[in-house]
């Protein structure tokens, strides 16, 4: 039996800790901060983010008044304008005709649009696995790339939140509304467990990108080095 007098917060980061380590130490990602993509390689990162945001972002257009989950949209996280300049920048004006999802991303979206709609609470999940992650170690995510890649502002938009300059505060605001949410018992092992399987797409969306990553894990690419 779990412990209800744990703060929700408390319960969703500790079930997904393994998970997150698991999505964190993709071979991808350590080459993306250790500045080992080409910006071709960075680029798919991104054109990946647009197809999992597109998804999520729509859903929460549609569950703003819903009385659980529309507390947690919030125009200040919306990253689908900032994703569009990015690849623009990246790739140019016709990065839509030229942009590919891995059929790991597809596997995102198709879950994302599954559920997101009809269980608030598992909206609640995804949301939570992807805006929190983007407000922490996105954050330094960003920092990498622009200093790796040579990207200052145009191609690293998605990692900048202008109209959130406390970055901690929101969080800390953030999971207050989780340890505020009316749930039962089954609704919260539904967040729970919607958590775990948003954890697991990202994953797979670092392992899909892997082909980008030298190797051996030591060449920095001419783009990348320069």
């Amino acid at each position: 039996m779990s412990d209800m007098t744990t703060p929700f917060s408390a319960r969703v980061r500790a079930a997904s800790a393994d998970a997150h380590e698991t999505a964190e130490s993709q071979r991808y990602v350590s080459a993306l901060l250790a500045g080992e993509l080409d910006i071709a390689g960075y680029a798919a990162l991104v054109v990946q983010h647009h197809a999992i945001y597109a998804a999520l972002e729509a859903a929460g257009d549609r569950l703003r008044d819903d009385p659980l989950a529309g507390p947690f949209v919030d125009d200040a996280l919306i990253r689908l304008p900032a994703l569009e300049a990015d690849l623009r920048h990246l790739i140019g004006p016709d990065w839509a005709d030229r942009a590919a999802q891995t059929p790991a991303t597809i596997a995102y979206v198709d879950r994302i649009r599954a559920v997101c709609t009809a269980s608030p609470e598992r909206f609640i999940a995804h949301h939570y696995t992807r805006y929190l992650g983007d407000l922490s170690g996105g954050l330094h995510i960003g920092r990498s790339v622009a200093r790796h890649y040579g990207l200052d502002g145009a191609g690293v938009a998605f990692y900048r939140f202008d109209d959130i300059p406390r970055p901690k505060v929101y969080k800390d605001a953030y999971r207050a509304r989780l340890d505020a949410l009316p749930l039962d018992e089954v609704a919260a092992n539904a967040l729970l467990s919607e958590v775990l399987v948003a954890y697991q797409h990202n994953t797979d969306v670092f392992a899909a990108l892997a082909g980008h990553a030298p190797a051996d894990g030591g060449t920095l690419t001419t783009a990348a080095a320069a």
